[in-house]
């Protein structure tokens, strides 16, 4: 078959008749953007943007998007995948500007956020014009943006269904492209059925379609034959990649500190008073326990460290207009692509060895270093025996003299009380309307409700 690039061959050697494009061995030096065919304004664009080479997957996938064909591209966060399907859009908008040519979906309000803000930040020099539809919003400030004409729309499954339904005027009848991104876990919150009542309205055959997955599961293979036309498939097979399938990388200092739990809020204080200033990612339980992040928040806020678990400030965060800290569930750990973080602290341990690699994972990325420490109580000693078995080794015990938390204790104190009396405001705010939505959904979350992060 022919050869796309010297880093890049094709083959066609698959069952589901789609093309494989996958990185060798021996591989030349990253290129220019400009090398991969975009056009001057969007290379100026990446270079304001601080981007000085593509990565291997923008290397890869970039110029195959550019001819116009379906791809699927396996990618981690962090990878630079969101450029590798924004710049193409831009491109083919430059070269042909038409109003809703493409559409972005996203599982989450945080990363629809996050990825509007790249399509912004790229196409500025261009003038484009993006709307984000996701739930939690006013849906007729949504239909006033749509009425704009933008040339993006990037929005979570469930509300582009609302409008696609009941917006009078909305039709992307004429939509060029089709973005997928995180499909994997687009399908693991239930959004198949949505999906597919989507796919029947939306055009096919003028339509190109990319596909971003972390992994390429049953479901997405069921996905990808239902939405794309022979695709070609793009992945990183390189050494870094088998590092992230196998574990986490050498740049990464891992410990943990063994401690009661009692004591858990000092020695998190302790830790963050050592490394002031840095920025990083404080992991609390997920699900039923989201409200602790909020209860962690507002009592780093009360002893003066700068953090915040807001969803809707968290593209500030990443932009380094806001707090230094930021406390979330593990949606921040896929998905996001939060740069330069220094610290990564696992307040309450994953529960299996896979959530942990995603989440220290989010410090030492491009090659930086990173440091990750997790705090493992009495009652976390099988989980995290369990994670040291499957990462193959036994990870540094960092230990900490009692003497040296309980200085803390005074203050700790009373910004637990601080935190408490908040935590009770806003409960009382809320009144039972929590309550009464868990009565209505019996089970099942509501389409609108679907695509929120659990922060």
């Amino acid at each position: 078959m022919k050869v796309i690039s010297p880093r890049c061959e094709i083959s066609s050697n698959y069952s589901n008749h789609s093309a494989s494009l996958r990185g060798s061995g021996t591989q030349d030096p990253p290129r220019t953007f400009r090398d991969l065919g975009l056009l001057e304004p969007l290379c100026e664009a990446c270079d304001s943007m601080g981007y000085r080479t593509p990565t291997l997957i923008q290397a890869h996938s970039i110029p195959v998007a550019l001819q116009g064909r379906d791809l699927i591209c396996l990618a981690e966060t962090g990878s630079g995948k969101t450029a590798a399907f924004v710049l193409p859009i831009l491109q083919a908008l430059m070269n042909r500007p038409q109003p809703l040519n493409s559409l972005v979906l996203a599982p989450t309000r945080e990363l629809a956020l996050q990825i509007s803000q790249v399509v912004e930040d790229l196409g500025a020099l261009i003038s484009v014009r993006c709307a984000v539809l996701i739930g939690g919003v006013d849906m007729v400030s949504q239909a006033m943006a749509l009425g704009k004409k933008p040339h993006i729309i990037v929005a979570t499954p469930g509300r582009l269904l609302d409008h696609l339904e009941h917006t009078k005027g909305f039709s992307l009848r004429y939509l060029k492209c089709l973005v997928l991104d995180e499909a994997d876990r687009l399908l693991d919150l239930d959004f198949g059925p949505i999906l597919g009542r989507i796919l029947k309205i939306l055009p096919t055959r003028t339509r190109t379609t990319f596909l971003f997955s972390a992994t390429m599961s049953n479901k997405v293979e069921t996905l990808q034959r239902a939405a794309l036309s022979n695709p070609i498939r793009v992945s990183d097979s390189d050494s870094a990649s088998t590092t992230r399938q196998r574990g986490t990388v050498s740049t990464l200092l891992q410990s943990y500190t063994f401690l009661p739990l009692k004591y858990k809020d000092l020695y998190l204080v302790h830790l963050l008073n050592d490394r002031a200033g840095q920025t990083g990612i404080i992991f609390t339980g997920t699900l039923t326990r989201r409200r602790e992040s909020r209860s962690c928040c507002a009592r780093l806020d009360s002893l003066r460290f700068r953090s915040t678990a807001n969803s809707l400030r968290m593209c500030d965060w990443r932009r380094g207009k806001s707090r230094n800290l930021l406390i979330a569930t593990d949606v921040a750990a896929r998905g996001l692509d939060i740069p330069s973080v220094d610290l990564v602290i696992n307040y309450d341990l994953p529960s299996d060895s896979k959530t942990y690699i995603h989440r220290v994972g989010r410090a030492a990325q491009a090659g930086r270093s990173g440091v990750a420490m997790s705090l493992v109580t009495q009652y976390d000693v099988e989980v995290w025996l369990r994670i040291e078995e499957a990462l193959g080794k036994k990870l540094d015990e960092l230990k900490i003299p009692i003497s040296d938390v309980l200085v803390f204790a005074e203050r700790v104190g009373e910004a637990q009380r601080v935190a408490m009396r908040e935590m009770r405001n806003l409960q009382r705010k809320q009144g039972n309307l929590g309550s009464a939505l868990r009565g209505k959904k019996s089970g099942k979350r509501k389409r609108d409700d679907m695509d929120r992060d659990e922060l």
